[in-house]
């Protein structure tokens, strides 16, 4: 991170304006385009961006930025666009299944807490991971991505994906290994 960044970050969480301002003007129009990319809906776009920059404001005091503030922008717009993605998939595969005639399901108060704390440890287990490797295994698992496409869009090469979904896989299996029988009771109605 050069000088004039480490100023901005400064003047950022002194709580100036200007420095907000500044940041807005310059990385506003490129982040909506770049958040365009993945959702091709302008308004999703603008309102992942703006949501982005909100979060900024709101944590100016706290900001930890290791690498550039235009890599830190660009990371906050490319997982807010996942999460939208993600939410989408979720809720077109619910409308295919209530499309399908089928029943609604009421899943019991003990599989919902199986599920609950299942989510929450897969969710605990990602974290450990790698900043490089994790983003390689929510593109390959979440968002179904061949390794390919996420070579593509991550500019690396295949076997780099290749090698870092393998770390992430052993290190997944190592932070659930306690967590397996759970895992299984609550695919059991997913496996056929």
């Amino acid at each position: 991170m050069d000088l004039l960044e480490q100023q901005v970050i400064t003047s950022l969480r002194e709580g100036q304006d200007t420095a907000f301002e500044m940041l807005f003007k310059t990385y506003y129009e490129p982040l909506c385009n770049y958040a365009y990319s993945f959702l091709n809906d302008r308004e999703e776009a603008e309102e992942v961006v703006q949501s982005a920059f909100i979060t900024v404001w709101d944590k100016r005091q706290s900001l930890e930025i290791q690498t550039s503030v235009k890599s830190y922008l660009y990371r906050m717009v490319r997982n807010g666009c996942l999460n939208v993605i993600k939410h989408v998939k979720v809720k077109a595969a619910h409308l295919r299944h209530e499309m399908a005639g089928g029943e609604p399901s009421y899943e019991g108060a003990s599989q919902g807490v199986i599920s609950s704390e299942l989510e929450q440890k897969i969710y605990e287990a990602m974290k450990a991971l790698p900043e490089q490797c994790r983003l390689v295994f929510q593109l390959s698992r979440f968002e179904e991505l061949k390794y390919q496409e996420i070579a593509d869009q991550l500019n690396i090469s295949v076997k780099t994906v290749e090698n870092q979904m393998g770390k992430a896989l052993k290190i997944m299996r190592t932070q659930l290994k306690d967590y397996l029988p759970l895992f299984l009771i609550f695919m059991k109605d997913w496996i056929a």
